[in-house]
């Protein structure tokens, strides 16, 4: 096993996910079989009960598991299906620690952060490293490790040195360490300055960790001077010192890499058997880079959520979105709108706002309203979801979503006045939307319904089983703890809103689709989360199709895709 260590200096989001994501891409393109795991040094066990604006979103895996964006980048790029302990966190390392000292296991001994919590942290690492990921289920020969924050915080410091323990375990062929630092270049001088990556790797190297590779990041392309200045106070080669500066899509990102030679770096570093050359793989990236730069004709989506202010908090959606627009060769222009700006209580209180917010909506050619929590913003998106009911703009509702077009449905075409889910309304007199049975309102992390979950297409006159290419069922990944209220289901059939998918037992609805519309869909699941670049999510693609004019020559071609 070969172990790729990748940390980050000077400051937290630098993009040490792309770029760990990127370096198991080109060794994937080798014919490498290639792992992952991000560690957050944070005390939280996962990721589950963070607000998006903490960390972004909540990327769910297929056992459930609740993880940092960054497993998400790295499912993306790789291709794979990781696990829930392919994230680590303080918590889950202290939590193991304490339950095997409960236990009796280190009696009459002091537990200690050395050894004992490094000690986890590493044979946490090297169990985890063996996880077979791929679809073949063979075990990976490389693992890609990405440490959270920046060296020297202090959380960081008890992983900083397991890593400085683990690579005289592993042996020096077998382990690598990558630093991605900041070039800032201040306005007032128009300099790239080298200094914070001097300090950065200075801290590094005092915390017994000496890097092989030092990547750049940087606003614009590097120039050679500053390269050979950071080879020379930071004691690496000039070849060990790589750029990647700000690009028009992370998809050349990869591409950057390849161009600065560091396969034949890899090869010759970590002793692997490959050639100097690529396969197919990245020239397929590199097909995609170029296309998604020279793309033209642009498809306007509206985005109605609570968390618009950072985009990484709806990161799976935007790249599903990309993935779909990118497929059918459109360019993607999303507009991020806040639900509450489009309610009533807005245009009292800001009417210039309010105005804005629905003149981004009336304009967009597609709607989408994505997964949440909480009350705040929701008649603001029942308002998004009847204006494109009645408009028939193409919608496209996940999660929460689904469940306030059913809402809005009951409301307006069922004349359900109150109707309402529990979640926002106990008492209401019509809920459509209910708690699930299961649901445990005691501890909030790990209770909801988790994970890859089969859902059952029960008519075939079904725009979504066609386009999930007519296959009986689907398996997707969940996060909710409301449903429908099945009992209710055929008030809504009546009237044309369908629910043509379930659940393997026939109780949930998982797949809502309205009669003489051009494309209005919601669904359970979250299908961003199984987005791949090559491969597009179907409810993603239906939205980019409807919203472009060209799903009825889509399904008619057989869901083939025009060249």
């Amino acid at each position: 096993m070969k172990y790729i260590l990748v940390t980050g200096g000077v400051i937290s989001g630098i993009g040490k996910g792309i770029i760990a994501s990127s370096i198991g891409t080109i060794l994937k393109s080798c014919g490498l079989r290639v792992t992952a795991i991000k560690i957050d040094p944070y005390i939280n066990i996962d990721a589950g009960t963070f607000s998006p604006y903490e960390h972004g979103e909540v990327f769910v895996l297929n056992d459930g598991g609740e993880v940092d964006l960054d497993l998400g980048n790295y499912e993306r790029f790789l291709d794979i299906s990781l696990y829930k302990d392919n994230n680590i966190t303080t918590g889950k390392i202290y939590q193991h620690v304490i339950n095997k000292e409960r236990h009796g296991d280190y009696l009459g001994k002091t537990v200690q952060v050395v050894p004992h919590i490094t000690d986890a942290v590493q044979e946490w690492v090297m169990n985890q490293a063996k996880v077979p990921v791929d679809d073949d289920k063979k075990e990976p020969q490389i693992c890609v490790i990405e440490l959270g924050g920046t060296i020297g915080d202090i959380e960081g410091m008890p992983f900083v040195e397991a890593f400085r323990q683990f690579q005289f375990k592993a042996k020096r062929e077998n382990f690598c360490n990558i630093h991605v630092s900041l070039v800032p270049q201040p306005n007032a001088t128009g300099e790239q300055k080298t200094k914070p990556t001097q300090n950065s790797v200075r801290a590094l190297r005092g915390l017994g960790l000496s890097p092989d590779l030092i990547v750049c990041r940087s606003a614009k392309p590097i120039e050679m001077a500053v390269k050979e200045k950071i080879s020379m106070f930071c004691h690496v080669e000039p070849e060990q010192v790589i750029f990647i500066h700000d690009v028009s899509s992370t998809y050349r990102v990869p591409i950057l890499l390849e161009e600065q030679g560091i396969i034949k770096y890899f090869k010759q570093r970590l002793n692997l058997p490959i050639d100097d050359q690529p396969s197919d793989l990245l020239m397929k990236w590199k097909k995609m880079a170029c296309r998604y730069e020279r793309l033209l004709k642009v498809c306007s989506i509206a985005l109605v959520g609570k968390y618009t202010k950072l985009s990484d908090c709806y990161a799976s959606v935007f790249k599903a979105l990309e993935h779909s627009a990118l497929a059918i060769n459109y360019k993607l222009d999303l507009m991020y709108i806040d639900s509450a700006e489009l309610e009533c209580s807005t245009e009292a209180e800001n009417s210039v706002k309010y105005h804005q917010a629905w003149h981004k909506l009336c304009k967009a050619d597609g709607i989408l309203v994505p997964g949440g929590f909480g009350i705040r913003g929701t008649e603001g998106k029942l308002r998004a979801i009847s204006w494109a009911r009645t408009k028939k703009k193409p919608f496209l509702g996940v999660c929460l979503g689904m469940q306030l077009a059913v809402v809005e449905f009951a409301r307006n075409c069922l004349n359900w006045e109150d109707a309402n889910s529990t979640e926002f309304d106990p008492d209401t007199k019509n809920p459509v939307v209910i708690d699930m049975p299961e649901h445990n309102p005691g501890d909030m992390g790990g209770t909801m319904r988790l994970g890859k979950r089969r859902t059952v297409f029960k008519t075939e006159n079904s725009v979504l089983r066609k386009l999930y290419g007519d296959e009986m069922f689907v398996e997707e990944r969940h996060r909710h703890r409301y449903e429908v209220n099945p009992e209710l289901t055929h008030c809504f059939e009546e009237k044309g809103l369908k629910f043509v998918g379930h659940d393997t037992e026939g109780n949930r609805m998982e797949i809502i689709e309205l009669e003489n519309h051009p494309y209005f869909v919601g669904v359970q699941f979250h299908p961003e989360f199984s987005s791949r670049p090559m491969k597009p999510s179907p409810p993603y693609l239906g939205l980019l199709l409807a919203a472009t004019g060209t799903l009825n020559a889509y399904l008619q071609r057989g869901c083939k895709l025009s060249p």
